[in-house]
């Protein structure tokens, strides 16, 4: 992964707008980069989602799991 991730902080974008944000902030990541997902709830439907479409191409580590804070590094693979 990268030495320095960039950061994407959901907590205060309307819900409709941070799938696609996310979404399209994988997408411009290189093979091996990565960003770190922050959220106020466990983003496991997010989880589900990209391996339904993703399968394969992603990682996944949560860097802390609440209880009011979630942090996850999703990387491209």
């Amino acid at each position: 992964m990268s030495a320095i991730d960039k950061i994407i902080d959901v907590r205060q974008i309307p819900p409709a707008r941070r799938h696609p944000l996310i979404f399209n902030t994988f997408d411009q990541l290189a093979a091996t980069e990565s960003f770190i997902l922050v959220n106020d709830h466990d983003p496991k439907p997010l989880y589900y989602q990209f391996k339904a479409e993703l399968t394969g191409q992603f990682s996944w580590e949560y860097l802390e799991n609440g209880p009011e804070v979630w942090q996850v590094r999703i990387g491209k693979l």
